[in-house]
């Protein structure tokens, strides 16, 4: 670790820390100092050296300063602190008072940024102040505060000693209910009346190894929470069992079998195994709800077969460069992202982009790394490999939706760190009043240990990550990619939905459907405008080629081209000189010419006019077919009550035509690119909560600045980056199903924390007053985790709503 602990200055009783962290972006001498004079500024930071040849900065600063405003400060001054993101594998967590403690560890050490604990993952999201915490230095702190850790990567190998934790446990939990199944029998009868009693003896016998076999887990995570100075959920089952044991063992000893009846062997029998049991089907729930990650990562195959020197050889798919030429056989997985070489197959991508039909492929096309190849063989050159491939990237991006933590669970886990001294405390009180008001040592005891049992901060701690975690998954699933929490929490609010129209709305492929000569035959039209065309990667120009193609027209040598952004191109083609674009730039376009221009432009055509020689020679007309299932979403949207918003670039004629196509009311039109952050603001401005719907790439800054940003791309070209949610396919039904399950997802995290909190409310006084038995307090506490999870886990079912499709 590059930290160590020093003093201030002579004389100096003040300790401070020193750091060596790496500084990006010096180049010169001038570049240290002003990364000196802006770390010196910070509170905290007593002293602060910079080294060019190195990179680095050498800090003394208090222990308890704040980092992030170093970070910020060097930002402003036009330089980088390198940070990491560290995650670590977090064992050893029972409840939200762990996930509390942990948080407060990590962030003790010296470097770290933010600390981010997720109990439902059993994961820790570190960032620090790069080569001034090591992960060793994480994982010993974790260690300190009695939990174990490791590299997230490295649990992929603990998976057998998981495994075999799994195994033991549930063999624990058997060996506990076998055991406690008489006692239970017995408490059973003695409700109803019936006569059937144990020995007390041998309630002992049974209750024994329940109480300190079993139960030892609870007594050691307690006694670990106590030496890091802190409580848990492990201290109130481990303080509350014990009471009731040992008190039964003391009458026991006094009475012999004259204490029969005035035992609570069965109570607290009954508190460790009911525990037990809801822990085991919490753990099992928990995987279950995490399950999304899981599967994703396991698309991906090990080896891959590549060409190297014209030789087929396999290897580790981590070793796949690229440009390397990958083989993919029938039935195997696309081991990276790439483009089809030669072949022809059917890939399935459903578990990556939720598409549930196979996608027919062939040369030229793109392929994803996990979609599962059909019936052909093919061949692929590897564009994108390992960290980069889009099921990576969306691997690591519903990795971090699901590891974030709402404001409200920061809330919780701040109630958490309270939350067991207030109980025992509540305990002690609660037998203080018994016995001493009124003098029942039996009542008084009954009353304090339901108190403690029935207190369960695992509930809270639960709510919000198990939604998360279940409902982010869910919406992968069905290719619908959610950034972050604070993304989940605006998208509720949503009340405005703009959509981009090329390429979001429509196919993005416009195709020539109408061609009106003017003193030339067709033919020769087309021909001039595609030969002037024949470069050009403008959507309009590229289906102008691809027409003069299907007719079989031959193309003419093209001498020169100029394009004037946003009005036409000028080229020379064959000594003659042809201009192409709108109108206005055009010229020579006659009043009748204009008319049947606009008369184009209102059946949703983009119009196009042509000028050869200084002369008009015609309009071109194209359409770009809305998507199949364009207009049900919009009608979905509109039946959520959701405003519908068309914008696009096109002539506000034509982007009428397409709106009133798909029943959209308000259209902003035209609109070039850089004023469609102009667009959204003005709808902000009008009190809306405005998502923006987008390819990502182009329309990035209006993404950014809706409140959420939604990009609809295609395979790997999802612009993951980008907005706040992401479209693994370009279906417009998916926006609707988006906010459907940011809605559902929040909806059940405040159910969640609701009956949590009222549980807990609620539970605590019924005990403190003497209307709960321990073990039914017990029971209900170990049910309590399991119904919040068992509730979270029903997003797993969600899926989009259908939405009706019409082919063009």
């Amino acid at each position: 670790m590059a930290t160590e602990l020093v003093m201030a200055e002579a004389g100096s009783k003040a300790e401070t820390v020193r750091l060596q962290v790496r500084v990006e972006g010096l180049s010169c001498a001038s570049c240290a100092a002003r990364v000196e004079k802006a770390l010196r500024a910070v509170p905290g930071i007593r002293q602060a050296n910079v080294n060019l040849a190195l990179g680095t900065a050498e800090l003394w600063v208090d222990p308890r300063s704040d980092l992030e405003a170093a970070v910020a400060a060097v930002a402003r001054a036009g330089y980088q602190l390198a940070t990491q993101e560290i995650a670590l594998a977090i064992r050893g967590m029972s409840c939200a008072s762990c996930v509390r403690r942990i948080e407060s560890a990590l962030r003790a050490l010296p470097g770290v940024l933010e600390a981010s604990v997720n109990l439902a993952l059993a994961r820790a999201d570190v960032r620090v102040l790069a080569d001034a915490v090591t992960r060793e230095d994480l994982i010993a702190a974790v260690r300190s505060a009695g939990y174990e850790a490791a590299p997230i990567e490295a649990e992929g190998g603990a998976a057998p000693a998981r495994a075999k934790e799994g195994v033991l446990a549930a063999l624990t939990l058997a060996l506990a209910a076998v055991l406690t199944l008489p006692l239970v029998i017995q408490m059973v009868a003695r409700a109803l009346g019936l006569p059937f009693h144990l020995s007390p003896w041998l309630e002992l016998g049974l209750a024994t190894p329940v109480q300190f076999v079993a139960g030892a887990r609870f007594y050691r995570r307690a006694f670990e929470g106590l030496r890091a100075g802190t409580g848990n959920m492990d201290l109130l089952i481990a303080l509350g069992t014990s009471a009731a044991f040992g008190y039964s063992l003391a009458l026991l000893w006094q009475l012999g079998e004259a204490a029969a009846g005035h035992l609570y062997f069965e109570a607290s029998a009954v508190i460790v195994t009911a525990t037990l049991a809801g822990k085991w089907l919490e753990e099992r729930a928990k995987r279950s709800a995490a399950e999304a990650i899981r599967r994703l990562m396991a698309l991906r195959p090990e080896q891959a077969r590549v060409l190297r020197e014209g030789v087929e050889i396999e290897v580790p798919v981590a070793e796949v460069r690229v440009g390397d030429i990958v083989i993919v056989r029938p039935g195997e997985r696309v081991p990276v992202d790439g483009r089809i070489l030669d072949g022809e197959s059917e890939f399935d991508e459903a578990l990556v982009t939720g598409e549930s039909m196979p996608v027919r492929r062939s040369a030229g096309d793109p392929v994803i790394a996990g979609a599962l190849n059909g019936p052909g063989l093919v061949r692929i050159e590897a564009l994108r490999v390992g960290r980069d491939t889009t099921l990576a990237r969306i691997a690591r991006l519903v990795e971090r939706a699901q590891a974030g933590k709402a404001p409200i669970q920061r809330l919780v886990d701040r109630i958490s760190g309270i939350f067991v001294p207030v109980v025992v405390a509540i305990a002690v009180l609660t037998f203080a009043v018994w016995w001493l008001v009124a003098g029942e040592l039996e009542a008084a005891l009954v009353a304090a240990v339901s108190v403690l049992v029935i207190a369960c901060p695992c509930a809270l701690g639960l709510a919000t990550p198990t939604a998360l975690v279940a409902g982010t998954g869910a919406a992968a699933r069905a290719g619908i990619l959610i950034r972050d929490i604070e993304t989940l929490e605006r998208a509720h609010a949503v009340d405005t939905v703009v959509f981009d129209k090329t390429g979001t709305l429509t196919e993005g492929r416009p195709d020539l459907v109408d061609l009106l000569p003017a003193g030339l035959s067709p033919e020769e039209l087309l021909q001039l405008v595609a030969s002037a065309q024949q470069g050009s990667e403008h959507p309009l120009g590229r289906a102008t080629v691809r027409a003069a193609e299907e007719r079989g027209l031959p193309l003419g040598r093209l001498e020169t081209f100029r394009a004037v952004p946003g009005q036409g191109v000028e080229a020379r083609v064959g000594g003659r000189i042809v201009r192409i674009g709108r109108p206005e730039f055009v010229g020579l376009v006659g009043e009748g010419w204009r008319e049947q221009g606009e008369k184009l432009e209102k059946q949703a055509k983009t119009v196009v006019a042509v000028a050869v020689d200084d002369r008009f020679a015609g309009l071109l007309a194209f359409a770009d077919r809305p998507r199949p299932d364009a207009a049900g979403a919009v009608r979905e949207l509109r039946r959520r009550g959701l405003l519908v918003v068309l914008l696009s670039g096109d002539n506000r004629a034509t982007a009428e035509a397409v709106a009133g196509e798909l029943g959209i009311e308000r259209v902003l039109a035209p609109v070039r690119p850089q004023d469609k952050v102009n667009a959204i603001a003005e709808l902000q401005r009008e009190g809306r909560v405005v998502a923006m719907v987008g390819d990502g790439i182009n329309d990035a800054p209006a993404l950014a600045t809706a409140d959420v940003g939604i990009a609809m791309g295609t395979g790997a070209d999802v612009a993951l980056e980008t907005a706040g949610i992401t479209l693994a396919r370009p279906r417009p039904s998916l926006v609707p199903a988006a906010l459907d399950i940011a809605r559902a997802t929040r909806r059940k995290i405040w159910q969640n924390l609701f009956w949590a909190s009222i549980y807990n409310l609620a539970g605590i006084p019924l005990a403190a007053f003497g209307l709960l038995n321990p073990a039914v307090a017990g029971v209900a506490m170990a049910m309590s985790s399991v119904s919040v999870v068992t509730n979270a886990l029903t997003l797993r079912g969600w899926r989009p709503a259908a939405v009706e499709e019409v082919e063009g």
